[in-house]
């Protein structure tokens, strides 16, 4: 199937806080978007194969989690109520040894299936196995970036390095292009300086980004500037790794010289709010980022410290967490954070070309949300509800590179019970319930 045609739908093309169609009709071919507009506006040669009758409905963007664990859905609920290093160090980590290859793959189809019920069509992923996490989000018909985890500080340093070269050698690009890769050293704090020239030289080798989780807890801070005297942002300045693409997870305690770095070197930050929130990390300053000219997505980090990947719910909670935090209703409104979703996020992932926009041109990335629910009347304002007002359940439809990946709620590429049985299986074997 190639030509599509959604009609008698508002669509929100993020091209603005007042360019929302009503009444409207996408064509849809070969995967891209060929026409936006008020119904009639296609061209009349278009013949789609099918038609989507959008009546009740709002398109916009698919959404964009600019950071994740996918396989960590598999220790959703194991570890909760704990401080960031102790529920690394002490619960985290030691399951996470126990992980086969076969996990991750089932881990990541778990994820990938939540993502697309909820509206994500795009995501960022730093793990480990990473093959199996591409081949999840292969069969999945998802759209992601993935990086190989590193930790520059244990036995396997130099076998990651060469795990992450083959593995953006073998999938960059594959899947019809919706496999991008990067690089992902893990963070300063496991990953020091000669380590990261050694990443960085790959990176320039390979021409891809890095991710990396940086100034995400008052321990890193202190630890870093014991070690170094400096913040972990000026760290990486002077090591070298701002020169590159470099999409950085979290970004809760910065400096005002920080900030301007970030802003200075073009650096992606990927906001978390529920995660830092949970593991009480501390509030990111997102609208001093913004104001200052610093390119900011949004994550849902792993389900592990979330414990969902619910990207419309992770947007009302970065609105509502920075109005309390600046003590200001007005700051990072509606429209803002949905762009930090959508467009914002497809730009600190280099896809800005690409998706995040419904224009003509652009991947048919495409989320259909059903407005014809109590919580979304009376309709005086689609973003506000889309932020505010919306849950994941009102998701529908999702075309992902023109393919529908969701219809009517059922995701149409994976096996649903199939993915929960296998997870139950492989989460009581972790914890040796089995």
């Amino acid at each position: 199937m190639s030509g599509i045609l959604v009609k008698n739908v508002n669509v929100v093309t993020m091209q603005g806080h007042d360019r929302i169609i009503s009444d409207a009709e996408i064509a849809i071919d070969k995967g891209k978007i060929i026409g936006v507009g008020p119904v009639g506006t296609v061209k009349p040669d278009f013949r789609p194969d099918r038609l989507i009758d959008g009546r009740g409905f709002v398109a916009m963007p698919g959404l964009i989690n600019c950071h994740t664990h996918a396989a960590m859905t598999l220790l959703r609920g194991y570890a909760d109520d704990l401080p960031l290093m102790h529920w690394l160090s002490e619960k985290i980590w030691p399951l996470e040894a126990k992980l086969e290859p076969g996990d991750i793959y089932w881990g990541s189809l778990l994820c990938c299936l939540e993502m697309i019920k909820s509206g994500t069509t795009t995501f960022a992923d730093m793990y480990f196995h990473m093959p199996e996490v591409a081949r999840a989000v292969e069969k999945s018909g998802i759209r992601a970036c993935l990086s190989r985890g590193l930790i520059g500080v244990g036995p396997e340093a130099e076998t990651a390095l060469e795990q992450s070269k083959q593995f953006v050698q073998d999938w960059h690009g594959a899947a019809n292009g919706r496999i991008i890769t990067m690089l992902g050293p893990h963070a300063p704090y496991t990953c020091p300086p000669d380590y990261l020239k050694k990443v960085m030289a790959l990176a320039d080798q390979l021409a891809v980004g890095i991710h990396i989780h940086l100034a995400e807890s008052k321990t890193e801070i202190e630890d870093i500037t014991r070690d170094y005297n400096k913040s972990p942002v000026k760290l990486m300045l002077d090591t070298g790794v701002l020169e590159r693409r470099v999409l950085a997870a979290h970004c809760v305690h910065l400096t005002d010289e920080d900030i301007d770095i970030l802003a200075e070197k073009g650096v992606g930050v990927a906001h978390n709010p529920e995660s830092n929130m949970k593991l009480a990390s501390g509030i990111a300053p997102v609208y001093k980022m913004l104001k200052k000219g610093v390119k900011v997505g949004l994550g849902t980090d792993g389900a592990a410290s979330n414990n969902n990947l619910d990207m419309i719910e992770e947007m009302r909670s970065a609105s509502l967490l920075q109005k309390v935090a600046c003590m200001d209703p007005v700051v990072l409104p509606s429209y803002e954070t949905l762009k930090m979703a959508t467009c914002g996020g497809a730009g600190i992932l280099g896809l800005e070309n690409e998706v995040g926009m419904l224009k003509e041109g652009m991947k048919a990335d495409i989320i259909l949300l059903n407005f014809h629910k109590p919580h979304l009347y009376p309709k005086h304002d689609l973003i506000a509800h889309m932020v505010y007002s919306a849950q994941s359940a009102d998701v529908e439809t999702v075309l992902i590179d023109g393919q529908v990946v969701m219809e009517n709620r059922r995701v149409l590429t994976i096996d649903e019970e199939e993915v929960l049985s296998k997870v139950q299986e492989i989460a009581e074997r972790l914890v040796g319930k089995k």
